[in-house]
């Protein structure tokens, strides 16, 4: 027994080790590239075009930046928020989001030169009548999390007797307004103004306010050199004209034209399905990847850890029950930003998103393989073990020849649907950054703003997949039985 168990346990540390030293050769191969973290959900800044590249204000000028300095850049669509934590934790070296340069961040980052000035408006339905902040007296407003139109929108929730509901999102804050759930949101008014140009159907009733300026930002006092290359790449950019044609390549009155005859090419769900079929398919492909090599360790280290919960010994027990009570209550997406951002904040080693998402699907689905291994052999009776031993087996030996065996059977249908979970559960891991299904998903509807249609066909693939293994399930559940 103590043989397996090491066993076991060597080969999730060699696993890990093997898994792990790939990505970070990877890493290493691009020393001389800059990770850099953007939304990815915020046009014209930051958004994947249909052809699922990464475009926009932000994107451009970065890129048109990088090739005059001579350096590269790997754009991580992270999200605004994780973006920021990355940062914070030395995973990337810098983002460039539609940040306003506050003082707060200023606190905690290094900013580059300004290079888009921008305020916050308030948008309403088409048909609505509010004219100003004075008519959300006793209504709800929609904000986006980590934003300044946020922060403005919370500062004078008090003073006009409105309350706020926040969202991660770009699109399901218009959403809530579109669908009535909310009166009004708040937004940067370039941003709003071209969604508005491309199909969104809200209204804008005030002037901007507050004021901000964009900058990229690096964590502070850590990165001096990618702040001063981007400044003089800046300088360049405006000196050359480049700067104004970027900008005018997505605001201008002719490129939102543009924008919009693309919009309405065919938004039908067929239509849709047509045009983002191979962004859909590889996120399916790397959820599908991720499940696999989670569902990997994750049995190794749930067996591990289940057969010690059954060993005569009783630290070996509680070692078990500590470990499947921790993973089991860290809520997935705690787990995921600790593992991501948590730990190399406190350690300055950096953890690829792939294997922090893999790690953090390994203890929590872990935590429940180990519950049911445990219970699996808890199912076998105890007369099985005391017979064993009576004909002179020792503990070992009965429980790999007698218990085990029994165990394994009852617990097949358990792994199986415990492969399901962990396919469903990857969609969390998009708050790092992993471009699963869910992600990719996000990335489209930032682009055509049909978020019903596209969650309709996230959802419908997610339901075929989880179909076909529950069939597997019930298969091998009646082979076993028969």
């Amino acid at each position: 027994m103590k043989k397996l168990l090491v066993f076991l346990g060597s080969c999730l540390l060699a696993g890990l080790f093997v898994f792990g030293g790939q990505v970070n050769n990877q890493v290493q191969a691009a020393e001389k590239t800059y990770e850099i973290g953007t939304d990815v959900t915020y046009p014209p800044f930051e958004f994947a075009n249909e052809k699922n590249q990464y475009v926009g204000i932000d994107i451009d000028i970065m890129k048109a930046i990088a090739k005059s300095e001579g350096f590269k850049v790997n754009i991580k669509p992270l999200g605004f928020n994780a973006a920021v934590q990355a940062v914070q934790s030395e995973q990337i070296d810098g983002v460039i989001a539609g940040m306003t340069i506050t003082p707060e961040r200023q606190a905690k980052f290094d900013f580059a030169d300004p290079y888009y000035k921008t305020g916050v408006v308030m948008a309403v339905q088409k048909d609505s009548k509010i004219k100003g902040l004075e008519g959300l007296r006793g209504k709800r407003v929609a904000i986006k999390t980590g934003t300044s139109a946020g922060a403005y929108a919370t500062a004078k929730a008090k003073e006009y007797g409105f309350t706020t509901v926040t969202f991660d999102d770009s699109d399901n804050m218009y959403n809530d307004v579109v669908n009535g759930n909310s009166a009004a949101c708040f937004e940067d008014e370039p941003v709003m103004q071209y969604g508005i140009k491309t199909g969104l159907k809200l209204k804008i009733v005030t002037k901007p306010a507050e004021g901000g300026e964009y900058g990229f930002a690096v964590k502070k006092g850590s990165n001096p050199e990618l702040i001063a290359k981007f400044n003089k790449g800046l300088a360049k950019l405006k000196a050359n004209g480049q700067y104004d044609k970027i900008k005018a390549k997505y605001l201008s009155t002719e490129s939102t034209k543009k924008a919009t005859k693309k919009a309405t090419v065919d938004h039908s769900f067929f239509g849709l399905l047509k045009e983002n079929k191979d962004a859909l398919l590889s996120g399916l492909g790397q959820t599908l990847l991720l499940t696999v090599i989670a569902i990997f360790f994750a049995t190794i280290f749930g067996v591990f850890f289940g057969l010690l919960g059954v060993l005569p010994n009783r630290f070996a027990r509680g070692v078990s029950d500590t470990v499947i009570y921790i993973f089991r209550g860290l809520p997935l997406l705690v787990l995921a930003l600790f593992i991501y951002t948590g730990i190399p904040s406190l350690t300055g080693q950096k953890i690829p998103a792939i294997v922090a998402g893999v790690i953090t699907l390994m203890f929590n689905e872990g935590a429940y393989t180990a519950a049911f291994v445990k219970g699996g052999i808890g199912a076998v009776s105890t007369g099985q073990m005391e017979a064993a031993r009576s004909l002179g087996l020792t503990y070992g030996k009965a429980m790999r020849r007698v218990v085990l065996p029994q165990g394994i059977r009852i617990m097949i249908p358990s792994f199986i649907n415990q492969f399901i979970i962990t396919l469903k559960d990857t969609s969390i891991l998009s708050i790092i950054g992993i471009l699963e299904l869910t992600q990719t998903g996000k990335i489209i509807i930032a682009r055509n703003l049909e978020g019903f249609k596209i969650w309709a066909m996230i959802a419908l693939i997610y339901l075929i997949v989880i179909t076909l293994l529950t069939w597997l399930s019930k298969y091998i559940e009646g082979r076993i039985n028969n």
